[in-house]
């Protein structure tokens, strides 16, 4: 399930530091639409009594904190080892995110409830909520059978519940326009080309998924090595 001290601390930084770059873009634009400088920022961010606010705010702990750590709990450490033997890790990757953008129709519900939209409109976001997270879902899912630990795929859900889906088109209609995307294509770019390396199962020591399934045959797979 992920518990596990072996490699613990590259499995909570490396897949972070991924997920950054990534990134990359729309941080350059929270960067750049900031008031305050680095320094400011960097005081704020480390100072207490902001994080005193925040433990106290039930709308942050719920998304940083409770719905990253519930739904890689579910999604990933329970859901992901009961898949994995009957369909193999590669179908497993792809079948247990569909789950995970399911799980978010509630979303519809509470629109159609309180009338928020249209029918239409309130639909149509459905299907682009649960497309993305099923991506995402199956980002996670590759980051916990390749690291063997929770850790990471945690802290990368609530990095990105923080940061949100990229605000592609406030970028394109950016004063800056030209270097936010460059940063944009670099960041996709970089992460491209870093995901292999930075996910490789030798910094993390054994895969307890993978041992799971060599009485299969399956531990030779491409993403156990």
């Amino acid at each position: 399930m992920g518990f596990r001290l072996e490699g613990i601390f590259p499995a909570a930084l490396l897949p972070l530091l991924l997920t950054m770059i990534l990134f990359l873009g729309p941080l350059m634009q929270l960067s750049m639409d900031c008031p305050c400088d680095l320094a400011d920022g960097l005081k704020v961010v480390l100072a207490p009594r902001s994080w005193a606010r925040c433990l106290s705010d039930m709308r942050w702990l719920r998304n940083q904190v409770i719905a990253p750590l519930t739904e890689e709990l579910v999604f990933r450490a329970c859901m992901l080892p009961m898949l994995a033997p009957c369909t193999g890790l590669g179908p497993a990757v792809f079948t247990c995110p569909l789950f995970f953008g399911v799980a978010h129709f509630h979303h519809i519900f509470e629109q159609l409830r309180f009338r928020q939209s249209s029918m239409g409109s309130i639909f149509l976001s459905a299907a682009f909520q649960f497309s993305y997270t099923a991506v995402f879902g199956a980002y996670t899912a590759f980051l916990f059978i390749r690291t063997g630990h929770l850790i990471g795929p945690v802290l990368c859900h609530s990095f990105c519940n923080y940061m949100g889906f990229p605000a592609v088109c406030a970028a394109l209609e950016h004063p800056q326009r030209r270097p936010l995307l460059a940063g944009y294509a670099l960041g996709v770019g970089l992460f491209l080309l870093l995901l292999q390396p930075l996910t490789d199962p030798k910094l993390y020591g054994s895969l307890p998924l993978c041992a799971l399934l060599e009485p299969a045959g399956d531990s030779a797979a491409p993403l156990c090595s």
